[in-house]
Order: C-alpha cells, then structure tokens, then sequence
C-alpha cells in the first residue's frame, strides 16, 4: 500500500485525513423561513379554519353533555331552514354587510379600523337626532335625510381615528378600539337620559319610529330596504377598486406603501379619504338598524356587529363576493345562536364560534407566511 502525502492547497497543507472527511457525502437538513412579503393567505385557509373552530367548538359542547352534531343541525335549520329563519338572517346579514365592507376599504390600504362599532353607534344616533329634533319634517325628506346624518357621524367618527395615525403617527389600533366605548357611552347617555321615552317606563329608549320615519319592509317580514343598501355599497366598491385610478392606488398602497410613494401618490389623503368611507358605511349601517328593524334608539341594540365585521372582512378575503357570502353566513351564525336556546344552550355559543374562526384565521395566515426549505 502506498504512502498517502498531504496535499498542498493555496500556499498550506491539507491532512490526508481531513481530505478523506471532505469526499464524504454531506447530509441534508431543512430549515424554516419566513416570508415577510406574503400579506395574502392560501385560498383554504378560510374553509379550514371554519372546520377547525367548528371541530374545538364541538369538544366544548361535548364537555358540557350534549351531541354537538344535533346543536349543529338546529342551528343551521334555525338560520336557513325557514322562510323566517332565512328572512331573520338576511335581516342580521344588513349591517354585518355595510360595516364588513367599510372595514374591508380601510385595510386595503393597511389601516386597522376595528372601530365600526363606534361608527355604527354614532350613526345611530345621528339618525336618531333626526327624529328627535325635526319630528314634523316631511315625509319625502325625512328618510333621506336620516341616512345622510348617518353618513357623516360616522364618517366623521372614522376620521377621528385617521387624523391621529396620518399626522401624528398614533396607531389607529389604540384610537379606533378606545373610540367605541366613547360612543357606545354616548349613546346610553341619550337612551338613559334626555332622549328616552317617558312612557317607556324603565325600559332605556326613545320614542317609537313613525311610520315615515321607519325604512319599507318586505311584506310581513322584518326584511327592509337596508338590504339594497348593503348589495350598491358592494357592487359600487367591486367596480371601483378593480376598474378605476382610485382603486388601483388604494391596491398599490396596500402592496407596497414605499413604491406607491415614489410614484407620487399622497398616502395621508388616502388614509383619510378610506376612513371617511368606512366610518360612513359603518354609520349608514346603524342608520339602517334603528329605522329598519328596532324603530327606535335602544340600549345594547347591536350584539357586536363592528367586531363581528372584522372577521367577517378577513374571511372575505376583502372579495367583493366574498363580503356577501360571509356576512350572509354570519348573519345565520347569530340568528343559529338563538335558536339553540329552545334546546337549553346560550345564544353566546355564536360568539364562541366567532372567536374560534377568528383565532384559527389568524393562526392560517401567520403559519401560511412560513416555508420548510430543503438545504445541503
């Protein structure tokens, strides 16, 4: 056997040894990386989620000693399985639909406005001020009239939150979210105080609607025109982000807000033009509850529809489309909550479900960002 002699590299010397390690095949690992440019999840990721938090939801019905499987049937007969069921989720579909999309604008451009609640609050009480202080107005103006002030209180609550974020860099997370306690406390203000009924006895309201002050229904049910309200809000926002100047900015900011500003364009007026639009879709949205359903300015008179309208956005995919079909099918989800109270179950295990799609939401687009790459 003949002698091994070390190899001369680049001015050293390499052991016989270490050459023998280096001609060993290398193995291969894996690593995970993070794509931080993705900003849109797969297209399973919604029905996934839907699974998944119906799946958990279920262990906890389960837990409590019932079959989920029969909770789950009588929810979605009481949603869907009736002309009143399906009337009633329509009915919850309105608002859902207007502050869905209003919160759908503003992300489009990268703004967080999880304050409809607020918005939706003060245009209720917008349209509400109408009624109050212009009683003998006539009839032809007085409907209009109310969706206009709705618009602009709401408006005007989303440019409260816009202001702070586009001049003084304040997180609109924080004002938006602090915002609605302002004018849900507004709101119990007016009901408790110098609005309320004074025949209502106890019961925290304002008079009752007259009839001119109250939108159109369809026949005997509690369907009323707010519906067509939310379906031109959709099919105006479908046209103008896809086909005009204005939507394409609106999707060159959310994109990339650094190649949208060396192409000139004015990001601080977007961002207050967006809000202006989302607070007053929010706002016409609890135009349309207070004349459409309850008659009236209520306390508690939405069950949380400006947060409900998050998810509802996020599992849209900000589609157009998509807006309808999942306001349509969390409008069935809350009226499916009250239904299972015949059987002996809260209303609130809609809210759970809510929380659940929402959680797993979240956890698909964060987990969807991470790749397992294969490396040498």
């Amino acid at each position: 056997m003949s002698e091994q002699k070390p190899i001369l590299h680049k001015g050293g010397t390499i052991s016989v040894e270490a050459t023998q390690q280096a001609s060993r095949p290398r193995w291969r690992s894996y690593r995970i990386e993070i794509d931080s440019t993705k900003k849109d999840s797969s297209w399973w990721i919604p029905f996934v989620s839907m699974l998944l938090a119906l799946i958990v939801c279920g262990i906890f019905i389960a837990a409590n000693g019932m079959n989920p499987f029969p909770v789950y049937k009588k929810m979605f007969t009481g949603a869907f399985g009736t002309s009143y069921g399906l009337t009633e989720t329509l009915v919850k579909t309105i608002p859902l639909l207007l502050c869905g999309l209003g919160v759908t604008i503003a992300y489009r451009i990268s703004v967080w406005n999880i304050g409809a609640e607020g918005q939706f609050a003060a245009g209720a009480m917008a349209a509400t001020a109408v009624t109050v202080y212009f009683p003998n107005m006539p009839g032809l103006l007085i409907i209009p009239t109310m969706i206009v002030f709705s618009i602009v209180a709401g408006g005007i609550w989303g440019l409260l939150t816009a202001i702070p974020r586009t001049y003084f860099q304040v997180n609109e997370l924080v004002t938006s979210l602090m915002l609605n306690y302002v004018a849900l406390l507004a709101m119990d203000y007016f009901v408790f105080g110098p609005w309320k009924d004074p025949k209502g006895m106890n019961f925290p309201g304002t008079p009752m609607f007259t009839e001119a002050q109250s939108l159109p229904v369809l026949g005997d049910t509690r369907l009323h025109l707010g519906l067509l309200f939310g379906l031109v809000a959709i099919v105006l926002y479908g046209f103008f982000i896809k086909y005009t100047r204005w939507g394409y900015e609106l999707r060159l900011i959310g994109a990339n807000p650094e190649a949208a500003k060396n192409a000139g364009i004015r990001i601080s007026r977007h961002i207050l033009l967006v809000m202006l639009i989302s607070g007053g879709l929010a706002g016409l949205a609890g135009m349309a509850e207070v004349s459409g359903v309850t008659h009236r300015l209520m306390y508690g008179i939405s069950p949380g529809y400006g947060y409900t309208a998050i998810i509802v956005a996020w599992l849209a995919k900000l589609h157009p489309i998509g807006l309808v079909v999942s306001a349509f099918l969390f409008g069935g989800l809350i009226v499916g909550g009250y239904s299972v109270q015949t059987i002996g179950l809260p209303s609130s295990i809609s809210e759970m479900l809510q929380g659940a799609i929402l959680f797993f939401l979240i956890a698909g687009g964060t987990l969807s960002k991470f790749h397992l790459r294969r490396i040498r």
